[in-house]
This record gives structure tokens, C-alpha cells and sequence, in this order.
């Protein structure tokens, strides 16, 4: 508790784990609601809770890379003059979303004293849902074209748009996003999933301010943000005071193969941290630039991840944290930079490249290197009869003080994968092997976690498209473990570029081998 809050600290404590359970409702809400694979079964999709100044209140424990984003996306509603009774759909990177397969659905929220519906003029807080749709339009199905050049070739690009307005739907607009996207049916389902979580929030809340009173859950906002601010506020004040620099790479963007340098200069202050990329790569031609709330949600991953990780997650955790890169770069691209491998694998290598800088910091807290990457599939119907995505786990770097987990997604995401009974019950698809890539993982005195191995043999023509990482460049142990395997792609066999998208007939099989993670500290030889 703080001293600005009046609220008891059991009150406090109570009403933020409520807040907390919020947002999990939501989260359950949209994955049981979802028709989508993607998003019933991998869960790729996240849920917050925001007050009416556009601060996050409390997050689901979803996907990263959504979540560090979402404030950018409320922002730009704010913009928009939001009123009760309305929802906003959007998914463009350059007012609010981080690429155009992640859909935003932001609801404002307005409740009265006794839970009844309040003053129309009066906000309370934003309902936030993200959900990655299996295919969005664009140059190929599902929407992760590997050669696009411009945002326009990789979907329907929605700023801040009012699907909903004063409680009615807008039939114009909904019909206009479903004649964009391939399978309709499956996205208007997923479409109102997230509808549906947005007004469990609502309804959760109304529950939250009969039980406490309006006055109490409105204080209660401001009082988990600033508990956050200082317990993050009092871990950055333990590390070494000093800038930490790191550099790392990405293997071309679907349009080069050569290598693209991301440099992060890092600066501890007090009870502050600053995050500078400056002499990052410019802009790039192809699709693996990010916007700037990708790269500062990787950045708040990374602090999140080198401290308690019991403090609540919300806007305090943030707001000693700063984040720059020169626009026009990798990492601040102007439109219109095609983004969507910026979201995915960009992404994985600025938490690369910050936690290689802050090792220096902190050296026990940081792992080495996991797979960095999430390995991205696309498959899809040249008829746009099906579209299926997957991120693919991978290794996770091993720790100061044990082995690294096998087979897991690594940084920015954090789905589950697509059993296999769902996938081939759902696609013109038969998984052929998915197992662990025995070896893959660093040695060390504690192992890297070990990669995966995934062969799926189409069963009608389709186009794949792959986004991965870590095809050249491997893992890299840390205090004299060694790397873990990089990983490969191939289709019939024939090794494939790390970003490609190839159309192929019925019987090829597509196969991608996931990085294994890094080792720690110096092997054990046999002598000992």
C-alpha cells in the first residue's frame, strides 16, 4: 500500500488479485468462445484490464508480445473519442496494433455506484482483447507472407474502427472486415469471442463495485500501479548503476539473407532504466521490421523477467523504463514497412540483445540464449479453404543453476502448441513425427533445453510460408557452455531459406527443426 491510497492494505491485497481474476475470465471467456485452432487450442491471444486513463491495470498471464503492446492500442483509442456502449476494432501497427494478424478489441467500461449502468458521460476503464486470427487477407493465406515489402501485401489494415457503436453492432463494418479475410465463418466466430470477454469485464466489474463500492475500485487502480512502480522501482535499485551494451543479428528479412544488426545500449540510473537502440539497422525493405511498441514490449519482458516475479504486472512495472530508437529503423519503422515478421522474430532478438546487455548487470539472473525464434508455419488452401499457423517450441537456455526446459516456446510467446488429434481433424494435414531433437541442446555444466522436430505432410495443394530465426547463427551458451543447434527447414527434404513462402501440391512434407538452447558453465569432461 502507498501512502496516497487510503485503502487498507487486505483490502488492497484482495481487490487486486480480483482485478487480477478479471482479466483471466476474460481470457477464458475468448479461448472457450473461439472457433479458431489458433486460438481455442494454442490460446494465441491475450486479455487486460485498463482504467480510464488508458493504464493497465492488470493482465491474464497470456503472450508478451501482446500484452507490453496493448497501452499503445488504448492510446489510440483514446484518440477517438470513445464512448460508452462502443467497441473498437483494430490491427494496424502504426496506430496501435503490432501486426495485422493480432486483432484488438477495446471496450470502455461504465458502471454506476450500485453496479447499475452509470452516467453515459463517464468512463471507469477499458476492456482489452488480442487475438491472433488465422488469416487476415493479403498475398497469401494466413496473412504471414515471408517476401512482403509493404503493409499492404500482408492484410486488411484497420486503424481505430467502431464496430459497435452506442450497443448496436455495425453491419457495415463487420461485413466489410469478413469480405477481406479467408474463411469468414471462423473469423466472425473469433471476432465475437473477444466481444464476449470484453463484456465479461464489464460484468465483472459492476460485481467488483457493488462488493467495494465505485469509490474503492477506482482508488484501488491508482494503488496497485504505484505498489508495482515501487516494488520494480526497488529491484532496479539493486542492480549496478551503468550502461551495458550488447549487438546481436538478424538472419536477412525475407528479401536479403545477409545479416541485420540490432545494438541496444542499456542504462541503469537509479531506480530508472533506459533502453537506447540507436545504430540499430534502418528501415528495412522486407517484413521483419517492428513497430516501437513491439520492441518496447520486448524490452518489458526482459525487465519483468530479471525481477520478482511476484509483483503484480500493470502500468507501474513500466513507468520507470524508457525506450528509444531513431525512427525510420528496424525498430521504429514509418509506414508503409511491411511488420509482420517484426512482431514474431524481431521481437525474439531484441529480448536477445537486451538480456545479453544486462548480463553484464546481473550475470545470475540471466539464462543463456534460448531458441530465439518461434519458428513460424503457415500452411493454407490456394482456394482459401483453410489456413493453419503454429509457432514451434524450441529450447530453452540453461540456467546458472539448472538444465534448460525442452521443447518450449522461448521469450515473446507463450502459446500452447496444436495437439495433434485437433490438427488433423481440423486440416487437410497428417503429422508425420513430432518429437524432441535428441543432442540439440548446449552442453554445460547445466544443459540447453532441447529443440523439436515437426514433419507434417499436406493432403491437398497449398501455400507455406515460413518466418524463423536461428538457421545460421545459434544459440549461444554462456560462461563457457556451448551453443545450442541451430535449427533447419525442409520441405521434401530440400533444405529451405529461414524465411520463404513456396507453393506446394498434395503429398509434400514440410519438416522444421527448432533450435536446441544454450549451455552453462564449462562441461564436465569424463576425467571428472
Amino acid at each position: 500500500m502507498t501512502e496516497r491510497s487510503s485503502i487498507d492494505p487486505v483490502t488492497l491485497e484482495v481487490l487486486r488479485n480480483q482485478l487480477e481474476s478479471v482479466a483471466e475470465e476474460m481470457g477464458q471467456t475468448l479461448i472457450r468462445g473461439a472457433y479458431s485452432p489458433n486460438i481455442k487450442e494454442r490460446r494465441d491471444c491475450s486479455t487486460a484490464l485498463f482504467d480510464a486513463e488508458g493504464r493497465m491495470i492488470a493482465q491474464a498471464e497470456h503472450i508478451p508480445v501482446h500484452l507490453g503492446a496493448m497501452p499503445a492500442a488504448v492510446d489510440a483509442v483514446l484518440k477517438c473519442d470513445p464512448e460508452p456502449g462502443d467497441v473498437f476494432v483494430l490491427n494496424d501497427p502504426f496506430a496501435g496494433g503490432t501486426h495485422l494478424p493480432d486483432v484488438t478489441m477495446v471496450s470502455p467500461l461504465s458502471v454506476g455506484t450500485d453496479g447499475e449502468e452509470g452516467d453515459a458521460s463517464e468512463i471507469v476503464g477499458y476492456a482489452v482483447s488480442r487475438a491472433h486470427h488465422a488469416d487476415v487477407g493479403g498475398m497469401t493465406p494466413g496473412s504471414m507472407p515471408a517476401g512482403a515489402q509493404e503493409i499492404y501485401q500482408e492484410g486488411l489494415r484497420l486503424p481505430p474502427t467502431r464496430l459497435v457503436a452506442g450497443g448496436e453492432t455495425r453491419e457495415d463494418v463487420r461485413s466489410l472486415i469478413l469480405a477481406n479475410v479467408r474463411n469468414p465463418r471462423e473469423r466472425r466466430a473469433d471476432l465475437r469471442a473477444q466481444r464476449a470477454a470484453n463484456e465479461r469485464a464489464s460484468e465483472r466489474l459492476e460485481s467488483l463495485i457493488s462488493e467495494h463500492s465505485r469509490e474503492t475500485v477506482l482508488e484501488g487502480f491508482s494503488a496497485v500501479i504505484d505498489y508495482s512502480r515501487e516494488r520494480i522501482e526497488s529491484e532496479l535499485e539493486a542492480l549496478p548503476d551503468g550502461t551495458y551494451r550488447a549487438t546481436d543479428v538478424l538472419e536477412g528479412d525475407g528479401v536479403t539473407d545477409e545479416d541485420i544488426e540490432i545494438c541496444a545500449a542499456v542504462t541503469v540510473n537509479g531506480a530508472t532504466l533506459e533502453v537506447d537502440f540507436t545504430g540499430t539497422a534502418d528501415q528495412l525493405a522486407g517484413n521483419c521490421n517492428a513497430p516501437l511498441a513491439v520492441a518496447t514490449s520486448a524490452v518489458y519482458f526482459v525487465v519483468r523477467c530479471l525481477t520478482d516475479p511476484e509483483i503484480p504486472p500493470n502500468e507501474g512495472c513500466y513507468e520507470p523504463v524508457d525506450v528509444h530508437a531513431p525512427e525510420g529503423t528496424l525498430l521504429n519503422p514509418e509506414p508503409p514497412a511491411a511488420v509482420v515478421g517484426g512482431n514474431v522474430e524481431t521481437s525474439q532478438r531484441v529480448t536477445d540483445v537486451v538480456f545479453a546487455a544486462l548480463a553484464q548487470a546481473a550475470p545470475d539472473r540471466v539464462p543463456a540464449q534460448g531458441q530465439g525464434t518461434m519458428n513460424n508455419l503457415t500452411i493454407g488452401g490456394r482456394d482459401g479453404s483453410f489456413t493453419y499457423y503454429e509457432t514451434i517450441g524450441g529450447g530453452f537456455g540453461a540456467r546458472p543453476d539448472k538444465d534448460g526446459m525442452d521443447g518450449v516456446q522461448v521469450g515473446m510467446t507463450n502459446t500452447l502448441n496444436t495437439p495433434v488429434e485437433s490438427l488433423e481433424a481440423e486440416y487437410p494435414l497428417r503429422v508425420e513425427r513430432y518429437a524432441l531433437r535428441e543432442g540439440s541442446g548446449g552442453r554445460g555444466r547445466f544443459r540447453g533445453g532441447m529443440g523439436i522436430e515437426r514433419s507434417v505432410t499436406l493432403e491437398s495443394d497449398a501455400t507455406v510460408s515460413l518466418l524463423t530465426e536461428r538457421r545460421r547463427h545459434a544459440p549461444k551458451g554462456v560462461a563457457g557452455g556451448e551453443d545450442g543447434a541451430v535449427g533447419e527447414n525442409l520441405i521434401d527434404g530440400e533444405s529451405m531459406p529461414a524465411k520463404t513462402t513456396v507453393d506446394v501440391e498434395a503429398g509434400t512434407t514440410v519438416t522444421v527443426r527448432t533450435p536446441g538452447g544454450g549451455g552453462h558453465g564449462e562441461p564436465e569432461t569424463d576425467e571428472e
